[in-house]
């Protein structure tokens, strides 16, 4: 096996001119009556002016946690976060909603997962986004309404003096997220959270809204994360993938060579889950046997130990740390990486293909 060097955490530690985010060993945990829930714990990244991130990992594994952290949305009660968010070289770790107002809308913006929850149902569209334009952007209420129309127009929404005039339960599962990114984009942000930004949508639309956000962030050299649980839709859509499990950054690395060289069990196993084309047609999906580890008592070793194919003694013995490997840019969390040792228990014959067909590389994952 090549060398490996085992670094602290995958993070730059100052800003330069290119880099518009940097997170350092950023932790959020939750005070329940059974202890304290670690949702997020010491994740590190940077991202780019322009670039793509994609966070994937299963439910459950800290991808909205992380987001909602990043951006101080998380409740003050019973919320403990630690470690550094530096924006533009501006450290917002903790700064209070009146500083974050100054942020919210024309620094950063989320399009949530839900719309019809997200969208105010007793509000009108066009309401909902002049609103918005008003209070960061100080502009006049005719301005407010032309450029509202030229928003709904830019996320292809027909009809769309119509639309501002209706209510959110009156639209589509489409249109109502065409309307959320709307009004994120309203105020030219530099930096879009798209948490699952196609839960519930059909296979046709998902594609619509996703190719929506991509030709967005073109336009307006916008960087984004793109929080989602399938590696297909980060596949040719992101610059960079963060593969999460049990609050952590387990794999880091530029798309396409995560792609083709992944280190990390977890990883593969989740690229191993996604339906294949060519599966036979009631066949067994290749589900990730067991279950994530409870965050208040994880495991003491390799998180992902309890389930890993290729667990040894050494991995539910001690904790890895980021590792890098010899690809620049590639961080994994792994004792025994895949390909370095033989599986300790049965693979899943149902997904033997280590790359789905129905997963793309596209020309994005280039840059």
């Amino acid at each position: 096996m090549a060398t490996r060097r085992i670094i602290a955490a995958p993070a730059r530690a100052a800003v330069d001119q290119g880099t518009l985010l940097v997170v350092e060993d950023l932790r959020t945990a939750f005070r329940t009556p059974r202890g304290r829930v670690k949702a997020v714990d010491g994740v590190s990244f940077s991202l780019d002016r322009g670039k793509t991130l994609g966070v994937v990992g299963e439910s459950g594994s800290g991808k909205t946690v992380l987001a909602r952290s990043i951006m101080g949305l998380l409740p003050k009660r019973n919320v403990e976060v630690s470690g550094r968010v530096t924006y533009e070289d501006r450290d917002i770790t903790g700064a209070s909603p009146a500083v974050m107002r100054h942020v919210w809308g024309t620094e950063m913006a989320m399009v949530f997962q839900d719309p019809m929850t997200s969208l105010n149902p007793v509000m009108k569209v066009g309401k909902q986004i002049t609103e918005s334009l008003r209070h960061h952007l100080d502009m006049p209420k005719d301005q407010a309404a032309v450029t509202a129309l030229g928003l709904l127009k830019s996320v292809g929404i027909p009809e769309p003096e119509r639309r501002l005039e209706q209510y959110a339960h009156e639209l589509s599962g489409g249109m109502r997220q065409r309307v959320t990114i709307a009004i994120a984009l309203a105020c030219g942000p530099k930096l879009l959270f798209a948490d699952e930004p196609t839960t519930a949508l059909d296979v046709t639309v998902q594609a619509q809204i996703l190719n929506l956000l991509a030709a967005q962030q073109r336009e307006r050299h916008m960087a984004m994360v793109l929080v989602t649980h399938d590696l297909g839709v980060v596949a040719g859509r992101s610059d960079e993938i963060a593969v999460m499990y049990a609050g952590q950054i387990v794999e880091k690395a530029p798309t396409r060579t995560l792609f083709t060289s992944m280190k990390m069990p977890y990883t593969e196993a989740l690229l191993r889950s996604i339906p294949k084309l060519e599966q036979a047609s009631h066949s067994r999906l290749a589900a990730i046997a067991g279950r994530p580890p409870d965050l208040i008592s994880p495991p003491g070793g390799c998180r992902f130990a309890p389930r890993c194919i290729y667990v040894r003694e050494k991995c539910v013995a001690e904790q890895p740390p980021m590792i890098e490997a010899d690809t620049p840019g590639h961080y994994y969390r792994c004792w025994f990486p895949v390909g370095t040792v033989e599986p300790t228990r049965p693979v899943d014959t149902t997904a033997d293909a280590p790359v789905p067909t129905s997963v793309a590389i596209g020309k994005a994952v280039d840059a």
